[in-house]
């Protein structure tokens, strides 16, 4: 006899979140919320340097709307990758494995229409992240890991802001509202920031984590508090059966289970095949620096940014984390397997220093540390979240890009309606994993 919507039964069924991402630990946390028996599955512990949100910039940008792409990028590429110290390489290795999906990525923004799209459906994902989060963590026990004091941009000169004119237009066409500020005024904000750069890009209603490792570690031991159930583990594929999920196939062993959530990043996309979706997801592997900038001075507070900032010229984030000071960003296209190039983490510490000269090089050069992260990110920047089309059973929940960390909570909210069989509060069409067939 079959369970009926909303029947005790039907809402106990059981669900294997494939991932323990800061997208798949929110995911637990609420369909436990809605009721249902959980089951976490990762090959490693939560929120240690494996995880690609342990070393992200932490921001919580529900600004971040554009996708990475945008009108014009294809004649900015050649000089990205001619540049050693630029933004975004690619691996000449991968580079044939990579041409279809780079193709795809720069067409997705070839438009102004084009990016207001994707701006608009971003902005329904991320908007009150910090709020989500705030609220996450509170829950969690570490309500102190978020803040909501606002970002900062920053360009050499009003001209340069100027010509990024599309991407802050569309902004406040989805109801964002930010502050200018140049000259004297920004050196009051940021005394510690290169004089060079005079003019900043405020936006007060954003917010960030100031340890992401930390905060998923903690969400991960709040979903098992709850009752999720935790296995150490990989997954390798889908068992189906007339439509309907059967189990989910681990190194491990299978899992039986009446609904599954593929929200296993960068490694989602074998997954995503098995549930009837072609989906065009890449890794953007990223970097970041540490320095722990107090032991480098005997100053109360340590030097570098007031408010977490995005130095726009170097399309790089740096950050005062709970724990040291850490400058993340570049965009280096080399697949899940090739060895980290630390060359990119240190091309970002030379940055640091150059954008912060209090900073003491001398002291602080040789205790920093390096880190290396794979963003999943596919070709139109924006996620996969919603039913698969071979399994209905199956949800997916991953593909975020640069806004993983921020758009992982509504995300999770968006996933336990699919599996309630519930509206979902925004419109999932943008995000369909199905979208590439159109």
């Amino acid at each position: 006899m079959s369970s009926t919507p909303g029947s005790s039964a039907e809402r106990r069924r059981h669900v294997v979140v494939i991932g323990a991402g800061i997208v798949g630990t929110a995911c637990a946390i609420e369909l436990l919320r809605s009721g249902r028996a959980v089951t976490l599955l990762n090959p490693h512990a939560a929120g240690g340097p494996e995880a690609t949100s342990y070393g992200n910039a932490g921001w919580l940008s529900s600004h971040s709307i554009l996708p990475p792409s945008g009108p014009g990028m294809w004649r900015q590429v050649p000089g990205y990758l001619t540049d050693p110290a630029g933004p975004l390489t690619v691996r000449w290795g991968y580079l044939p494995r990579a041409l279809p999906w780079l193709w795809r990525f720069l067409r997705s923004g070839r438009t102004p229409a084009h990016v207001a799209r994707t701006a608009h459906a971003l902005r329904q994902l991320l908007r009150d992240a910090p709020a989500l989060h705030a609220r996450l963590a509170a829950e969690a026990g570490v309500a102190h890991l978020i803040a909501r004091r606002g970002l900062l941009h920053v360009y050499p000169s009003r001209a340069d802001f100027a010509a990024d004119a599309l991407g802050w237009r569309l902004r406040g066409e989805e109801g964002i509202r930010f502050d200018t500020i140049e000259g004297a005024e920004l050196r009051a904000q940021e005394p510690d920031l290169r004089p060079s750069y005079g003019f900043g890009v405020r936006v007060d209603e954003a917010g960030h984590c100031a340890n992401p490792g930390a905060y998923l570690a903690a969400l991960a031991a709040h979903a098992q508090s709850q009752g999720a159930r935790w296995i150490t583990g990989r997954a390798t594929g889908l068992r189906i059966g007339s439509g309907r999920l059967l189990a989910v196939q681990t190194d491990q062993g299978e899992l039986p289970c009446q609904a599954a959530v593929i929200a296993a990043g960068a490694y989602s996309r074998p997954l995503a095949r098995a549930a009837g979706d072609r989906v065009w997801l890449d890794t953007e592997r990223g970097y970041h620096a540490m320095l722990d900038v107090r032991a480098g001075t005997a100053e109360p507070a340590p030097p570098g940014p007031c408010t977490s900032t995005m130095v726009m010229d170097r399309k790089l984030i740096v950050h005062q984390m709970a724990h040291g000071l850490r400058v993340a960003g570049q965009v280096e296209i080399a697949g899940l397997h090739a060895a980290p190039d630390w060359r990119r983490a240190r091309i970002l510490l030379g940055h640091l220093f150059d954008l912060y000269p209090s900073l003491p090089r001398g002291a602080l050069e040789p205790g920093a540390a390096f880190w290396m992260g794979r963003r999943p990110s596919t070709s139109d920047g924006l996620p996969c979240i919603g039913p698969a089309s071979g399994c209905a059973d199956v949800i997916h929940a991953y593909g975020h890009g640069h806004v993983g960390l921020g758009a992982s909570a509504r995300t999770a909210t968006l996933v336990a309606e699919s599996v309630d069989g519930r509206p979902p509060g925004i419109d999932l069409a943008p995000f369909s994993p199905a979208r590439w067939r159109r």
